[in-house]
């Protein structure tokens, strides 16, 4: 008994299912590729970085570090690893973080300031609030007027370092827990792998290097 010949709407069906089993089947191999790359760059070792510690730079790193009783090195890694030492330009990332140290502003004025859970960070506040001390107290940010200037500016490098240092040191570096301060900085476990790599490699090669003179 020879079949029957589908209908129009059976065809229909058909290749409507085909087409979701095959849509189904390119996320799973797109999700299995990207697990499989995850995986591999969290065992990839960050590529060296040859440049040294640029010398007008670190008495910043030393005097925020003394200041808030945390490694020097840990200051200059993130510096690296967030700009390139200031060569990166803008210096204004994709989701809003801004200045040579990469703050969300919400971090550097204070998360309870206007708009920010909404904004995810970017806020809502006038140019004068983000670099306003008092407001920055007000509201239990992180940033610091370093240079005295009677603003807290996130884009003033030595007013940045010494707000990541006051934001490290708050969240467990100046008791010894880098990574978690680390992973709060940036939350990415390849981030935290990233800054140690690079704190430990500008320790050696300073050690090594008054060690020589």
């Amino acid at each position: 008994m020879a079949k029957k010949k589908p209908t129009k709407a059976q065809l229909r069906k058909y290749k409507q299912r085909r087409s979701m089993f095959m849509a189904i089947l390119a996320l799973f191999v797109l999700g299995l590729a990207l697990v499989v790359l995850m995986q591999f760059r969290a065992n990839e070792k960050p590529k060296p970085y040859t440049q040294d510690i640029p010398e007008q730079f670190v008495s910043i790193y030393q005097a925020a570090a003394k200041e808030y009783d945390i490694d020097w090195f840990l200051l200059a890694a993130v510096h690296r690893v967030e700009t390139k030492f200031s060569t990166v330009e803008p210096m204004i990332s994709s989701v809003g973080a801004i200045g040579p140290m990469q703050f969300m502003p919400c971090t550097f004025v204070g998360w309870s300031a206007g708009g920010c859970p909404a904004t995810g960070g970017v806020g809502d506040f006038t140019d004068d609030d983000l670099v306003d001390p008092a407001v920055i107290k007000a509201h239990g940010g992180y940033g610091v007027d370093a240079n005295h200037d009677g603003k807290a500016d996130p884009w003033n490098l030595e007013d940045a370092v010494f707000s990541t240092a006051n934001f490290l040191a708050d969240n467990g570096a100046k008791d010894g827990n880098e990574k978690q301060a680390i992973f709060k900085y940036n939350h990415s476990d390849i981030y935290v792998k990233d800054i140690l790599f690079y704190r430990d490699q500008f320790k050696q090669a300073w050690n090594k290097d008054i060690a020589a003179k």
